[in-house]
């Protein structure tokens, strides 16, 4: 059973305290419940309770510099998601996405990359790499409500098949474990670096391994 966001939250805030101090005073204050409000009232639609509880934890990191989430990805708070939501819808083609249909639009993300996708409105950014790469939460009432994609403007939306991917409490109580036990995280192992930041390397391939993430 995936443990509450909470819960794992205060997993990765005592491991940064110990081992990336620099990271941990990068983690910002809770959000203001009015600022999601407004973030909801943009949007058009409630934000999931995960990404709600884990933003009255903590509204994103207050250095850019910082990636918390494997593949130097950082949480963004209430405010970013707001503005990531309008710059990104403005490249949804509603009528394009209606003529490919939601199932068949599913079996290509399985497969790869959607291009129809990108900018969706029920596709909530919560974190941002420094290439302008987003992931995205899952808010649409179909089959993956829910699930955290990732969203790179070339390719579109991607739905990476790993399992920490499935919902936002997988993807927090797995990055607790990692950090815990030094255990690479799908191609990404957590380490420290000389400004005591926490950082991700990216494992080498072996021969057998794919050379993308699944």
């Amino acid at each position: 059973m995936t443990a509450p966001i909470s819960e794992s939250w205060t997993r990765i805030e005592n491991w940064l305290a110990e081992h990336a101090p620099a990271t941990y005073a990068a983690l910002a204050p809770p959000a203001d419940p009015a600022d999601i409000a407004a973030v909801e009232r943009v949007i058009g639609r409630p934000l999931l309770k995960p990404l709600v509880m884990s933003l009255l934890r903590h509204d994103g990191l207050l250095n850019q510099r910082d990636a918390l989430l494997p593949g130097f990805y950082k949480p963004m708070s209430a405010h970013e998601i707001a503005t990531a939501w309008q710059l990104l819808t403005r490249f949804y083609d509603k009528r394009e996405a209606d003529e490919i249909g939601e199932e068949a639009d599913y079996d290509f993300m399985k497969r790869g990359f959607s291009s129809v996708l990108y900018g969706h409105p029920q596709l909530i950014p919560i974190a941002r790499d420094l290439g302008g790469g987003h992931l995205v939460l899952d808010h649409r009432p179909e089959i993956d409500r829910g699930r955290v994609h990732e969203a790179e403007a070339v390719e579109g939306i991607r739905r990476v098949s790993h399992e920490l991917w499935t919902t936002l409490p997988v993807l927090m109580e797995a990055i607790a474990t990692s950090l815990e036990t030094s255990q690479s995280l799908n191609g990404y192992t957590p380490v420290v670096d000389q400004e005591q930041r926490l950082c991700w390397d990216i494992a080498p391939l072996r021969s057998d391994q794919p050379l993308h993430r699944s």
